[in-house]
């Protein structure tokens, strides 16, 4: 699985290119925004984008999502349709966060777990629903590779925020260590933002995922 990620507007979001090598065959995991850039990225790298993906509905993620749609004529896949309120509400986030505004859209398909997305001839995607940081958020799981696009479920030595509308901080430590930590410590992950990791170090040393919460 070929990939390159593009940290996309002020908030330093991991939008990630994905591609099959064989085929040049291409999908974009979260485009929160700097559409042009993105898609410079995807012309110059002769790509052939072929559907964008979603992990949640946060403004920061999905801004750009309208955009890249527009210029690429390609669908949308994710997140969960728990997130439906927050895909609707696109435009009132964008203006409320002053943030570049994206215009509301549906997607094609939600996803829900199970869900297998396949890019080019060699790439598959397993699709995990891991609720918590929303309560529709799902990651993408390349097993032949060991790399997941984990949006805003963990990063390195943290997790996402529960305290947006309808987070939950029980259920984002549930999704964790019953659906990701599960896969196995050599996972690597991409997270929302921020640096990559794996899961082992997670395992070891989140302070967020061990038994007693740290007091700072």
């Amino acid at each position: 699985m070929m990939y390159h990620i593009v940290p996309v507007t002020n908030y330093m979001q991991n939008c990630t290119l994905i591609w099959c090598d064989e085929t040049k065959e291409a999908a974009i995991v979260d485009p929160g925004g700097d559409v042009e850039t993105l898609i410079a990225e995807i012309e110059e790298r002769q790509l052939t984008l072929t559907k964008v993906l979603l992990t949640h509905g946060h403004f920061d993620h999905i801004a750009g999502t309208s955009q890249i749609v527009e210029h690429f004529n390609v669908p949308v896949y994710g997140p969960h349709k728990d997130d439906h309120f927050l895909l609707e509400e696109l435009e009132q986030q964008c203006r409320m966060f002053n943030f570049p505004c994206g215009k509301s859209f549906t997607p094609d398909s939600w996803l829900n777990e199970g869900d297998i997305v396949t890019i080019g001839k060699t790439i598959s995607l397993s699709v995990l629903h891991c609720p918590g940081h929303t309560p529709g958020h799902i990651i993408f799981v390349n097993h032949q590779n060991k790399i997941i696009s984990m949006g805003d479920v963990l990063f390195k030595e943290s997790i996402g925020r529960t305290d947006f509308p309808r987070g939950n901080h029980a259920d984002l430590i549930a999704s964790i260590k019953n659906k990701v930590l599960p896969l196995g410590d050599d996972y690597l992950f991409i997270p929302g933002h921020g640096p990559m990791s794996n899961l082992g170090h997670e395992r070891q040393y989140n302070p967020f995922l061990q038994d007693e919460m740290p007091i700072w």
